[in-house]
């Protein structure tokens, strides 16, 4: 048996990489926290590491211990000693005599002026321990009864507490017990002006000197006041008690509304039943219904009426409390008592045909790459798989260079990054992409070495150029795990998913099940006879059907959940990938979600969001208006100039978010100096007659990928001359847009020479009309083809040759060394030694670049 060193670590509480050093100056082979020693030395290290804390733990309590001992107080010479409870019976005649006066001074004060409120009677306070001392420089609540007496020391006769002092109500005065013998003597330090000073933390006043002596006895209360009646309050404490029933009835309440206000809802906010805040708008002379409402400026005086102040926020407009009372509770929500084990969430990376979907197949038995269009994966999937008991969720994500955003994606929302790398091919452009995005997000990185068995496969190569990208495989004395795969054949499996779940267990990934579930949008689509679905992986909180879920300017009441396999789940915890359907719309990909109150709640945050990002659209392009410099002529040149430019217009469907995403950026990226590319817009699912609408109304085509045509698009699009473009392979597809963005270009325009020939002698055919009979010199004379007449090297007449006999026969060509009778159309002025050029002009098409 052998031991792991992340669990050896967690034993004798050290760092993994300390641990490992150590292991490795004692002579122990160890590379990475996955590595193992034999039972025998991890025990010898846990005892030796337990021996050398036990010492260490041992001296706190020691060092404890002598802190709590009581340091002797040094008495100085011709100090007067006094214990502690001789300063105490002093410090209580004390405060009684000032609670006396004080009482007297406020009944005064009471009879002069008009008699206040009842004061509420102040609660029963305990009376504290003698032992206690007041705080320094605060004075002494006179609300509470007299203390009880302390029992005196042994050497002194017994003090009896004086009849006329009433006993706490509901309490037995506290019995005088024998002093502790423990008890130092106190040292009285020299009297002080103003108040006492405050005792040290743990020990006994020690005054300097002896205490000023009370102004005389203490006089006890009235006999005439029963035992039951508190004392009357200080004149202090009755101005405070004053002005806190004066600035109560000031404190009101604050309601937070939404217009519209509708009577039903206001009268519950207020506590009043629906009939009688009718009445009371009736009073008002306003007759209204429950369901109807009411203007702001009503709403605002019945609130204040019944001790309410009304605060209106209009859609749009952030409120900063309710949103920092939100960042407040949410820490409750990551507490590590309510923190429990979830599954890891992995990410199958790499570059395209390196054999990630097929792997994934494998690992859970399905075929995925064989419904892809081309064999090549073009959509994100998320699935999660059972393995010797654990769950493990895995996200899929394409290779294509179109598809980075996908990938930048699926590393974000995942734990462990598996980098897939074929032993035949190496590290490729799409490979390093991402390893960048699985460093960036600070991903676990798992390599799995596929086609090993491919012809061609060289394992070695892929390891020293792991090297050299800073992730040493294991075996090479780094750190990261390396697998070597065959994904066709399901050789070494297992092996990888048992170090997903092994570097899984290193990360001790925890989440609170228990807290209102949150997560990430992974895909998004439109499905017909669903409507808009999303899938999700839940990072937070149990997904439950019911839920209100929020997702920027989307909301969804979850009607149901699915898993990869299509069954319906109840729940969904963390770590868990489900496609949930009932959203508004189509939520955008990688965006999270978080879970709501309620639908009607649900519904008006994403109301406000759309209203946000409209209001945002229009203040942006105000200030850009604002911005903009004043136009010159060289701007009025370039604006011509544009305008002469060729632009295509094009509306993008496509059957899931992240493809249309990644469809967009992809023809934004096309670079052309003479055809500029304008996506009109971009949306997920079929292309339908709202589409072609609009693309007419642009002067657009329409681009779709991996879509459908509704029932009558064709023939409208035929009608309004739209252009339809559709592939379900993106690179097909961007061919086809660059084509059309080519189209618009005029062809240019190029002369090709065909053939000439020499006018040897010229023959009158009747009526006026002349021959030119010539020799041809070189190439071929055809008939129909453009000509032209040159004579000492200049243009005479450029024309279609009209005749080209040989002989008495017409012909169609002539080659050269023949000769032949030749008719220029509309020309007969022929000249012995002119030269008639037979050419062609072919049309080229133009490149964007």
């Amino acid at each position: 048996m052998s031991v792991r060193i992340h669990q050896l670590s967690k034993e004798i509480g050290m760092d993994n990489k300390e641990l490992i050093e150590l292991l490795r100056d004692r002579g122990f082979e160890v590379k990475s926290a996955s590595s193992t020693i034999d039972n025998i030395s991890a025990e010898s290290l846990v005892e030796e590491f337990t021996k050398e804390e036990s010492p260490a733990a041992e001296a706190p309590e020691a060092t404890a211990e002598a802190e709590a001992a009581p340091a002797g107080p040094k008495i100085p010479e011709g100090a007067i000693v006094k214990t502690a409870e001789d300063l105490q019976r002093e410090r209580e005649a004390r405060e009684q005599e000032e609670a006396r006066e004080k009482a007297e001074k406020a009944a005064a004060a009471a009879a002069a002026k008009a008699p206040p409120p009842a004061p509420k009677a102040p609660p029963v306070a305990t009376p504290p321990r003698p032992s206690t001392p007041p705080t320094a420089g605060r004075p002494p609540s006179p609300s509470g009864p007299p203390r009880p007496p302390v029992a005196p020391r042994p050497s002194q006769p017994p003090v009896a507490p004086k009849p006329s002092q009433p006993p706490v109500a509901g309490k037995p005065p506290a019995p005088a017990g024998p002093p502790k013998a423990a008890t130092p003597p106190v040292v009285a330090p020299a009297p002080t002006a103003g108040k006492p000073a405050a005792p040290a933390a743990g020990k006994p006043p020690a005054p300097a000197g002896p205490p000023k002596p009370p102004a005389g006895p203490p006089k006890p209360p009235s006999a005439s006041m029963p035992p039951s009646v508190p004392k009357p309050p200080a004149p202090e404490a009755a101005e405070e008690s004053a002005e806190d029933e004066a600035a109560e009835p000031a404190e009101k309440k604050i309601l937070h509304a939404k217009p519209p206000i509708v009577v039903r809802d206001f009268a519950g906010q207020i506590g009043l039943k629906p009939f009688k805040l009718i009445s009371e708008l009736m009073e008002m002379g306003i007759f209204a219904s429950m369901n109807q409402t009411i203007e702001e400026t009503v709403a605002t005086k019945l609130a204040e009426r019944h001790g309410f102040v009304l605060e209106i926020h209009h859609r749009g407009e952030g409120s900063d409390k309710p949103a920092a009372k939100k960042k407040e509770e949410k820490p409750a929500e990551d507490d590590p008592r309510f923190l429990k084990p979830r599954p890891p969430v992995c990410c199958i990376l790499g570059h395209v045909d390196h054999g990630k979907t097929t792997l994934l197949d494998t690992i859970r038995k399905a075929n995925v790459a064989g419904d892809e269009a081309g064999g090549i994966t073009q959509h994100i999937g998320a699935y999660q798989i059972d393995h010797n008991g654990n769950k493990i969720s895995f996200v899929d994500t394409p290779g294509h260079a179109a598809f980075s955003m996908m990938r930048s994606r699926g590393a974000n929302v995942t734990d462990i990054a598996i980098l897939v790398v074929a032993a035949d091919d190496g590290f490729m452009p799409q490979t390093d992409e991402a390893l960048r995005f699985a460093k960036a997000a600070n991903n676990a990185i798992v390599v799995a070495i596929n086609k090993i068995d491919a012809k061609g496969a060289n394992v070695d190569r892929v390891k020293q150029q792991m090297q050299e990208k800073g992730i040493a495989p294991e075996d090479w004395g780094g750190e990261t795990i390396c697998v070597e795969i065959s994904a066709l054949k399901g050789t070494n499996i297992d092996e990888l998913l048992d170090m997903i779940l092994l570097q899984a267990e290193v990360l001790e990934l925890k989440a609170n099940p228990s807290c209102a579930a949150s997560g990430t949008i992974v895909e998004s689509q439109i499905e017909q006879g669903r409507g808009s679905t999303a899938t999700v992986i839940v990072e937070k909180g149990t997904l439950k059907k019911g839920d209100a879920l929020l997702c920027g300017e989307a909301y969804c009441k979850v009607k149901s959940m699915l898993d990869d396999a299509g069954n319906v789940l109840r729940d969904a915890p963390p770590a868990t990938p489900v496609k949930i359907m009932g959203w508004s719309t189509t939520p955008k990909s990688g965006a999270k979600f978080s879970t709501e109150k309620n639908e009607k709640m649900a519904k008006r945050a994403a109301e406000e969001a759309t209203l946000d990002r409209k209001r945002e659209a229009a203040l942006q392009a105000k200030e850009d208006s604002q911005k903009a410099p004043a136009t010159t002529v060289e701007d009025l040149f370039a604006a011509i100039e544009n305008q002469q430019k060729k632009c295509l217009r094009v509306i993008v469907k496509s059957d899931v978010h992240g493809s249309a995403e990644a469809l967009v950026n992809s023809l934004e990226a096309i670079e052309s100096d003479k055809v500029d590319l304008d996506v009109i817009s971009y949306g997920v699912g079929n292309i339908t007659k709202n589409d072609i609408t609009l693309a007419s109304a642009g002067g657009s085509c329409i681009v779709g990928f991996n879509v459908k045509l509704d029932n009558g698009v064709q023939s409208l699009a035929k009608h309004h001359n739209v252009r339809i473009i559709q592939h379900e392979i993106i690179y097909e597809l961007l061919d086809q847009v660059e084509e059309e963005m080519a189209g618009l270009l005029e062809a240019e325009m190029s002369e090709r020479k065909l053939g000439a020939a020499e006018v040897r002698q010229v023959f009158g055919v009747g009526k006026g009309r002349n021959v030119a009979g010539c020799m041809v010199t070189e190439g071929t004379i055809n008939r129909g083809r453009k000509a032209r007449v040159l004579r000492d090297g200049e243009l005479i007449h450029e024309s279609t040759i009209d005749t080209l006999r040989r002989f008495k026969d017409d012909v169609k060509e002539v080659r050269a060394g023949y000769e032949c009778g030749i008719n220029v159309d509309g020309y007969d002025d022929y000249e012995e030694g002119d030269i008639i050029e037979c050419f062609d002009v072919e049309a080229i098409r133009p490149s964007l670049r």
